[in-house]
């Protein structure tokens, strides 16, 4: 994932009042493989993978994370 979606994550768990330790709980996930994805440290789930990071690049595409309705 870009910069900008670890950002738009970390924003809105400060606005859900939530910690990384929660959304980890929330999802089931190990809590050091949320704050690796987050951190861009490695680590599940912080990398798109190969595929669809080379279908965007060839668009002149980015993802983007908002919140939903």
């Amino acid at each position: 994932m870009n910069a900008e979606i670890r950002a738009a994550v970390d924003a809105r768990l400060k606005e859900k009042g939530m910690s990384r330790a929660d959304l980890a709980r929330a999802i089931e996930a190990q809590p050091n493989n949320i704050t690796r994805a987050l951190n861009d440290t490695g680590g599940r789930g912080g990398s798109v993978p190969k595929l669809w990071a080379d279908i965007l690049d060839a668009l002149d595409l980015e993802l983007i994370a908002q919140p939903s309705s």
